[in-house]
């Protein structure tokens, strides 16, 4: 594998991705009952914003990096950032950036658990070091998507699945993840799952975009943010994330976030943001274009 997450880390696509993540995560605890994480590519959990490989990109200069400053946050924006902030080794200004398995394993409350999947020696390492010690964080050196038939469904029975694959091979990808959600869903019909994706050309996103939409789950959300127009293969544009059985007034908790985040990171351009229900509740498609007014937005219809 060439890919480093370690160029990447803090930048647009992941401030969207864990943005959503920690929404996700909150809506899981507003019940009592303990839930189980699972990430299905999680990397080496911490990445130094001062080494060489952030230095070379300066990749979150243009992502947490806005945040850090920006004082008129959303509550859900502004809880996120104070807890990159707040982190170890952050007491002195930003030196470190979380990856997901570590913002997750931070908000885990007593009885809560985490499955941590990375099939390449050095991150795994990297991640069993860091969570040495935790008892609720378990680390397996193995392909996240063959992992799910293992791990799923999990002992606590509600919870979530963070597939974000590197996509060095995008149409393979596409089709890798799409055979995961195939084997995983009937065997975890209740699970929230949430699908990271990059934008590069939008003809390229659309179909795989279709394909999930016949998965058969009927609550499917999808978040997107635009920095640059997606039209070009040569560089990331944007990023999105689709998540399957998306929590309840999901959409409601991530509308003024998104539009506050596509003000702060706008590049040469004014950053553009999606949200809309792909499917609702009543398995009707509700693909709109956008970014749209808060009025003209998309709702599935009120549970009874």
């Amino acid at each position: 594998m060439n890919y480093r997450h370690a160029y990447h880390a803090g930048n647009f696509a992941d401030v969207l991705k864990h943005v959503v993540l920690l929404a996700l995560v909150e809506a899981l605890q507003t019940k009592p009952t303990s839930f189980c994480y699972v990430d299905t590519h999680a990397g080496s959990g911490s990445y130094a914003l001062e080494g060489h490989e952030a230095k070379k990109t300066g990749e979150y200069h243009d992502g947490i990096a806005r945040l850090h400053p920006a004082e008129k946050l959303p509550p859900l924006l502004r809880r996120w950032r104070d807890g990159i902030l707040g982190g170890e080794g952050n007491e002195h200004g930003l030196k470190y950036y979380p990856g997901s398995p570590l913002q997750v394993a931070r908000v885990l409350r007593p009885g809560d658990s985490a499955q941590l999947c990375e099939l390449h020696a050095e991150e795994a390492v990297k991640l069993r070091e860091l969570f040495r010690g935790n008892p609720q964080v378990h680390v397996h050196q193995r392909d996240g998507y063959e992992a799910l038939k293992a791990l799923l469904p999990p002992k606590e029975k509600r919870g979530l699945v963070l597939i974000d694959p590197p996509y060095e091979a995008q149409e393979d990808e596409y089709r890798l993840i799409e055979q995961a959600l195939k084997a995983a869903l009937p065997r975890w019909p209740g699970g929230i799952y949430a699908v990271w994706y990059p934008i590069k050309l939008r003809s390229q996103v659309q179909p795989f975009l279709r394909k999930l939409q016949h998965s058969g789950v009927k609550r499917i959300l999808r978040a997107e943010l635009l920095v640059h127009p997606d039209d070009s293969p040569l560089r990331l544009n944007g990023s999105g994330m689709v998540i399957f059985n998306a929590p309840w007034k999901l959409d409601d908790t991530l509308r003024e976030p998104l539009r506050v985040l596509a003000s702060l990171l706008s590049q040469e351009r004014p950053a553009e943001w999606k949200l809309d229900w792909l499917l609702d509740e009543a398995g009707s498609q509700l693909n709109t274009p956008s970014p749209l007014p808060t009025s003209r937005l998309p709702r599935p219809p009120a549970r009874r």
